[in-house]
């Protein structure tokens, strides 16, 4: 499969979340979020995307931004981008982080999937969210 996928692109959007009618608003009730129309713009990346510093393959498709595959519709890039979604958020490659006082989780989203899970109720979860201009995947 991953072969296959090799030479297949992805169609990356943010419409999803931030686009004025996204469901950011809806969602991120305790966040202040900024839509935009800039939101439908669409990116073209590679299904399988190499690491710049290790070299390795990695699935570069996740649910919030992935839409649909080049030359194809969403309709028919459906069933296979579900197929996709379960497989890298599989139980087996997940890491579940523990918070205890003090705790700072640091990942590389060019190759991690990040997934909060509201388990914390009566705790204050405070979130310090650092992007870096980063390069194109290939």
């Amino acid at each position: 499969m991953q072969r296959m996928l090799q030479s297949v692109t992805g169609i990356h959007t943010a419409r999803g979340p931030f686009a004025p009618e996204g469901r950011s608003k809806s969602n991120w009730k305790n966040m202040e979020v900024q839509t935009s129309d800039k939101a439908y713009e669409e990116m073209e990346h590679p299904v399988v995307r190499t690491h710049p510093e290790t070299g390795r393959k990695m699935l570069f498709v996740n649910r919030t931004f992935t839409v649909r595959f080049k030359d194809m519709t969403e309709q028919e890039s459906a069933p296979l981008l579900e197929y996709l979604f379960r497989h890298a958020s599989d139980e087996r490659f997940t890491c579940r982080f523990r918070w205890s006082q003090g705790a700072v989780a640091f990942w590389d989203n060019r190759a991690v999937l990040h997934h909060a899970v509201g388990d914390y109720s009566g705790y204050r979860r405070e979130m310090r969210r650092v992007a870096i201009s980063g390069d194109r995947p290939v």
